[in-house]
């Protein structure tokens, strides 16, 4: 499924979201840059451009809380099925463990 949100935006509001988290909080920039240890330079940035590498992101939802819903929405969807008959149509897939080469 595609998203209509651009990425600029998409940074933007994971900004804006991890913002709103550290005033509720009651963290200073500095503060939560110390307990994650991403450097608050960067913490500026992100919070000013939304821009950061996944795993200073990462630190700083440790600290903030959220880490395991992040990790879950990022989780492949499991199909559902309504009836029995829905699942014994299915044909079996293959779980792929590597991609194609090219």
């Amino acid at each position: 499924m595609m998203s209509l949100l651009s990425l600029g935006k998409s940074q933007r509001k994971l900004a804006e979201n991890a913002r709103a988290k550290r005033l509720q909080m009651d963290l200073t920039q500095e503060g939560l840059a110390n307990r994650s240890g991403v450097p608050t330079r960067t913490l500026r940035k992100f919070e000013q451009e939304g821009a950061i590498s996944l795993a200073s992101f990462l630190k700083l939802y440790m600290v903030l809380g959220g880490l395991d819903e992040i990790i879950a929405a990022s989780a492949p969807k499991q199909t559902a099925f309504s009836s029995i008959d829905e699942v014994l149509a299915t044909p079996k897939k293959k779980v792929r463990k590597r991609g194609t080469r090219k």
